[in-house]
């Protein structure tokens, strides 16, 4: 490896290690439908994006509230002495790609064949705690 790529390598490895996220690969949900519910939660507290989820009727709100309580569990694993409540997490990214589409064929009339594409996606969701500035009371 040369020295260029292993310094690029190292300093991606360095902020990754600030970076708090989850991966859902492979999810059987056309990425349509994940990313209206993606679009609901991008950039709220996480608590408030929870909240949200638990209460939302689309079928892909239980797979990202499973996806955010892993990201959940992947920052605390890393700041075991802190609180959540107190470090103000929120959604700092969330994606969703399109992932493998399975084909099949459905029958139509007269020996035809329709063509049927069962979309999956993948989503990377990542979060980060904001930084909250002490309020000064200057009154004059």
């Amino acid at each position: 490896m040369g020295s260029r790529k292993q310094t690029t390598a190292q300093a991606m490895k360095d902020a990754r290690k600030n970076l708090y996220f989850a991966r859902l690969n492979d999810c059987p949900t056309s990425p349509m439908k994940m990313r209206l519910v993606a679009d609901l939660i991008r950039g709220m507290d996480v608590e408030k994006a929870l909240n949200v989820l638990k209460f939302s009727k689309k079928e892909a709100a239980g797979r990202l509230q499973k996806l955010l309580l892993s990201a959940i569990a992947n920052w605390q694993a890393k700041n075991e002495g802190t609180r959540m409540e107190d470090s103000h997490l929120y959604i700092s990214e969330i994606a969703v790609d399109g992932g493998r589409a399975l084909k099949r064929v459905r029958p139509a009339p007269q020996g035809r064949a329709y063509r049927i594409k069962k979309r999956s996606n993948h989503v990377f969701l990542s979060i980060d705690s904001r930084e909250m500035k002490p309020e000064t009371a200057e009154v004059q």
